[in-house]
């Protein structure tokens, strides 16, 4: 059997799926971003904004599989423009929105909800965002208010940036947005960047929120083992109700570190691969709470320029 030994670990190689990795983004290339620049007087802030999942495993011409988007192939940037000019919509108006394309992991790893695996394949996709985040911040200069915000591979996204931050940056953050993912302790431990909102108004923290219809559709994936939440409709901590759109009661449940709907099925957002939006309604982060999203950004930039620079007696 030893003389077939050889043999069998060679038959074993050939049967595995060959993958590949697509190139790095080059963030000096305008290329590799979506950017919209409305802040005309001055008074607004820089937004850098991280977008969800968009690709599946494919393919290339020689039969490789990725796992990843490949920032170099257009019709992936278009997708992920698609829900980054939605956000620009409302971010945008007033303020200066980078977002930088990004080789983020694809959905099929996510459903797999191997917290180990994800995490694993994610690290080139940070790798990505900080080095993009690390242009942001050279581009835009220093002294002005910044906002970073992203929803569900974005989210973590966000994360991962407020530990890459250090202390000189830092200061200059209005707020972190991070939608539809989850801070866990470990996080809160790895930096003193992470602070979470009790107001509409506070600065340097971290907004995070997950919704679902009822606790046991809580996904662990996304928003198991979640430290915080805050309620973007009446900006609570608590489990006070707040009345959404006339008909929708959102509120949050401080046991669980999520936001609770009723009056709202998320019917419009279909189910992905039979774990997502299987009464978390996850999609509907960026989309649900938009006008409330965008007023808070604008009262906190303010709030960030008022302590800036206060009114002369």
């Amino acid at each position: 059997m030893r003389k077939y030994f050889p043999l069998l670990i060679l038959l074993v190689l050939s049967c595995r799926e060959r993958t590949f990795i697509p190139p790095a983004p080059d963030y000096s290339d305008p290329v590799m971003w979506y950017t919209s620049m409305q802040d005309t007087t001055s008074t607004g802030a820089d937004i850098f904004y991280v977008v969800s999942t968009w690709e599946a495993d494919w393919k290339d011409a020689e039969g490789r599989l990725c796992h990843y988007a490949d920032v170099w192939k257009r019709e992936h940037r278009d997708r992920m423009a698609i829900e980054i000019s939605k956000v620009a919509g409302y971010m945008g108006p007033g303020n200066n929105f980078y977002s930088p394309y990004y080789r983020h992991m694809a959905i099929d790893t996510w459903v797999t909800g191997d917290e180990d695996l994800i995490h694993e394949r994610t690290r080139l996709s940070m790798d990505d965002v900080k080095t993009a985040f690390d242009e942001f911040l050279r581009v835009r200069g220093s002294g002005r208010p910044f906002v970073i915000a992203g929803f569900s591979q974005g989210g973590l996204a966000v994360v991962e940036l407020l530990k890459h931050m250090d202390d000189d940056t830092y200061r200059d953050l209005v707020a972190a947005y991070v939608l539809g993912y989850k801070v866990t302790p470990a996080d809160t431990l790895a930096t003193r960047h992470i602070r979470a909102a009790q107001g509409a108004d506070d600065l340097g923290v971290t907004i995070c929120y997950n919704t679902v219809k009822d606790v046991k559709y809580i996904q662990p994936v996304v928003s198991g083992d979640c430290v915080m939440c805050i309620n973007p409709v009446n900006w609570r901590t608590d489990a006070t109700p707040a009345v959404l759109h006339d008909t929708i009661t959102v509120s949050v449940s401080p046991e669980h570190h999520v936001l609770v709907v009723e009056g709202y099925d998320g019917a419009e957002y279909k189910p992905i691969r039979g774990v997502l939006n299987v009464g978390d309604i996850h999609s509907c982060e960026p989309w649900l709470y938009s006008d409330q999203l965008a007023g808070n950004i604008a009262l906190r930039i303010k709030e960030w320029r008022n302590r800036q620079q206060p009114c002369s007696m």
